[in-house]
């Protein structure tokens, strides 16, 4: 049996993020995931919003991580080469009325220690924002708020974990937990590990391996959220994010540009009981198209190029339970929105638990740069042209929507904690998630996959073990 440390259950966001800060330290530390990659849950269907953090109650540990993952964000990024933008955020009202309410959420605010917040009038905000409805009546801006790329974030923090050492066991499924002799057993689909600690960062799972340890249960609800995702064409429409009154199930829909030039509305919040139901509704989307219209006029939604859901994992207290919940024990559970922004913090905060527990030592190794995949397109004409006449596998266009070329897949396959399916090679290149969908580059794509890693069509998945997209082959006569 392998021995570890640490062993962190989960390779989303906040797992990702644990980890790379528990590589700042020396130490044997592993990451199991279920799925065959990074960022294959929550982690991938969010908002991509980083909140500023006067949402969320005072006190609370939302509050207190929310804050402090948004102040972190800035030099992060730089570290790991993400896209984040401070394009500031919106809270609109629709009547007078509703005033108070704004001023509620700006005092909220200030207990949270957020800064560059305004209260407007609808006319003041419609200033700055030109697209916002006659019918908005005034306007929180939060000029701290922000969008990143969740996929990004998340495989910049693995990334960077596993530079710095941290061992990652993917298409691991955890199936128990339960005390060894040196503090931890966590049985899995690949066989038992022991480990000195464990971090639960299970997420719409971390009730069931909370409960497995301890006494106090929890109770997570899958929340679902439906989202539309517009085409380049639209992603002007705002500038900032625009977000509705809070309401008893969350931030509402809303409008938002993202980082590489598309439009966002959503998401709905229902709660279901399937923690795998990922599944879009006509009548969600619908909502969303609907509620979206309500902040922000002539939305082109002709320009909808997809659609998807994502689930929170909402803990019945409606906070984040962080901490150590056992000896040796640490919960990442309940972790919803704003848990994308809260992450850093919240590796951050973990890390420090840990280290003081086991008497972790400093890594004197540690390097937090970490570079991703070049975007050929985005480089200087110089540079791009250097890069041709160096290798010309860069100018080989395999998408033509996003413009990614054959290098940038093969970089991304061969990668650190390189991609090996298709759904892998959309997060870190982005071919496929352009206007078609991938309908032109698709079948390229798996011939690459195939190509460089030695395996036949039919071993090539979209996402998980489960998701073949050749069957079979056929051969022709001739």
């Amino acid at each position: 049996m392998k021995a570890y440390d640490v062993i962190v259950i989960g390779a989303g966001v906040v797992g990702a993020a644990t980890a790379r800060e528990l590589s700042r330290r020396q130490g044997r530390f592993l990451v199991v995931e279920k799925a065959l990659d990074v960022c294959e849950g929550t982690s991938k269907a969010n908002s991509a919003i980083v909140h500023a953090g006067f949402d969320a109650e005072p006190g609370t540990v939302k509050a207190k991580m929310n804050v402090r993952g948004n102040e972190k964000m800035d030099k992060l990024s730089q570290e790991l080469d993400v896209p984040f933008q401070r394009v500031g955020a919106f809270v609109v009202c629709f009547s007078q009325e509703e005033l108070p309410k704004l001023q509620e959420l700006y005092d909220r605010g200030v207990q949270n220690g957020v800064t560059d917040m305004e209260l407007l009038t609808g006319d003041q905000a419609r200033a700055l924002e030109p697209h916002l409805s006659q019918e908005v009546a005034g306007a929180l801006l939060a000029k701290t708020s922000g969008i990143v790329c969740p996929f990004e974030l998340t495989l910049g923090l693995a990334e960077s974990a596993a530079k710095n050492g941290v061992a990652f066991s993917f298409d691991t499924q955890v199936t128990g937990v339960e005390p060894g002799e040196q503090g931890w057993v966590v049985h899995t689909s690949q066989g038992d590990f022991s480990a000195r600690a464990v971090v639960n960062a299970a997420g719409v799972f971390s009730d069931q391996v909370h409960n497995w340890v301890c006494e106090e249960k929890l109770h997570i609800t899958p929340r679902r959220g439906e989202y539309c995702l517009l085409d380049h064409t639209a992603g002007n429409h705002v500038s900032h994010t625009v977000f509705q009154l809070p309401g008893k199930y969350g931030k509402g829909v809303l409008v938002s540009p993202t980082v590489h030039g598309n439009l966002l509305l959503g998401p709905t919040a229902k709660d279901i009981g399937d923690p795998e139901d990922t599944a879009t509704t006509a009548a969600g989307l619908q909502e969303v198209l609907e509620k979206s219209a309500l902040g922000v006029k002539d939305i082109p939604t002709r320009q909808v190029i997809t659609s998807f859901a994502g689930l929170r994992a909402h803990e019945d207290g409606d906070d984040f339970v962080l901490g150590e919940s056992a000896p040796g024990f640490f919960d990442a559970a309940g972790i919803e929105s704003p848990g994308l922004t809260s992450a850093p913090a919240i590796g951050e905060y973990l890390a420090e638990l840990i280290t003081e527990k086991l008497g972790l030592s400093e890594n004197p190794a540690f390097d937090p740069l970490r570079k991703g995949v070049p975007k050929v397109k985005d480089l200087p004409v110089e540079e791009r042209a250097a890069l041709l006449r160096k290798d010309p596998a860069y100018g080989q266009i395999v998408c033509r929507c996003e413009e990614i070329s054959y290098g940038e897949i093969r970089d991304a396959i061969h990668g650190i904690l390189g991609a090996k399916t298709l759904d892998g090679i959309k997060r870190r290149t982005r071919a496929g998630m352009g206007r078609c969908q991938g309908g032109f580059c698709s079948p390229r794509v798996m011939d690459l996959l195939s190509q460089e890693l030695g395996l036949d069509l039919t071993q090539i998945r979209k996402s998980g073990n489960d998701a073949q997209i050749v069957l079979e082959k056929t051969r022709g006569e001739g």
